[in-house]
């Protein structure tokens, strides 16, 4: 089992009567990509800006790298990097002046990790070229290089390809699975674009109306959201027999009721059918069935009306 690097017991967060956060208990372990799911205001950043620190937890407990409450939770916090919301810096400068600026105010040592951190974002040929005239894909990875800084273990960010066009969004991906197996950095991803973080994450966590529902690997995940075809006849046994022999097919399950589910073959059904009827079966129903993570996602959080 790998090495848990932040976790929450019970985390809430109350604003006068409305619950923003409800006693959440979160586990994230070292090398993991966590998708953070859920819909605007099901409480995401409201977590987020407790775990780094922004804001003053309600009640429950947070740990940081074995770290929890007390003095040192502060210096535990300093190995996690982040982008809260839309990251901002100073127009009229350029990239590199701007991670100067950031790395002086934080404290952080040696000025050649500038040039390192914009080479692997992809911007350390933009020269004198002023932020303000940057596209919003370069002021994210810009976000990035500046969450970077210091080395973090962690690497927390809030909706990062948010507004971000097609080609900017996989640039995103693809950055953020080399600082992942390049730099060994873990990360907690929140977004709403859930076909993206099936591209990238390892595991994940929905959120709903501030409890945390749920919490499953991608391995897990694929096999819930696993394709394939129902297939519903009167004889099940002769059926496979035929499909083996007919068409080659092995992955297959035989159910009660004479359904069978067929997970290769998913663009031949009417093959399927055709052959099955020919040699006799009956075919009752035949159905492509099977959920991608935003048809999950929905069926968790009870449906369309609530997304």
């Amino acid at each position: 089992m790998k090495e848990i690097v932040l976790k929450t017991t019970k985390l809430s967060k109350v604003y006068g009567s409305q619950v923003a956060v409800n006693n959440v208990d979160m586990t994230i372990r070292k090398g993991d990509i966590y998708g953070f799911i859920g819909k605007n205001g099901a409480g995401k950043t409201t977590l987020i800006r407790m775990i780094v620190g922004l804001i003053h937890k309600t009640s429950g407990d947070i740990e940081i790298l074995g770290t929890t409450e007390g003095a040192n939770i502060n210096e535990a916090r300093m190995m996690i990097g982040s982008i809260v919301e839309t990251p901002t810096f100073y127009g009229s400068m350029t990239a590199k002046e701007n991670l100067e600026v950031s790395r002086l105010v934080r404290g952080i040592a040696g000025k050649k990790e500038i040039d390192d951190v914009l080479e692997l974002v992809g911007l350390k040929d933009t020269g004198k070229k002023k932020v303000k005239n940057f596209s919003l894909g370069m002021r994210q990875r810009l976000g990035i290089a500046n969450a970077l800084l210091g080395n973090p273990k962690i690497l927390i960010l809030d909706e990062p390809v948010n507004g971000l066009d097609p080609v900017s969004i996989v640039e995103i991906r693809e950055l953020l699975k080399k600082i992942n197996k390049e730099r060994d950095i873990t990360i907690l991803i929140s977004s709403h674009i859930l076909g993206e973080l099936s591209e990238l994450a390892t595991c994940y966590g929905i959120i709903n109306n501030g409890n945390l529902i749920e919490e499953i690997t991608a391995k897990e995940l694929n096999e819930k959201c696993r394709q394939y075809i129902e297939v519903a006849v009167n004889d099940a046994k002769e059926a496979v027999v035929i499909l083996e022999e007919k068409l080659g097919i092995i992955e297959y399950e035989v159910l009660s009721n004479n359904l069978i589910k067929i997970y290769s073959n998913l663009d031949k059904s009417g093959e399927i059918n055709s052959i099955l009827a020919t040699n006799g079966i009956i075919v009752e129903r035949i159905f492509l069935k099977g959920q991608n993570l935003e048809e999950y996602f929905l069926t968790k959080i009870g449906g369309v009306k609530n997304a």
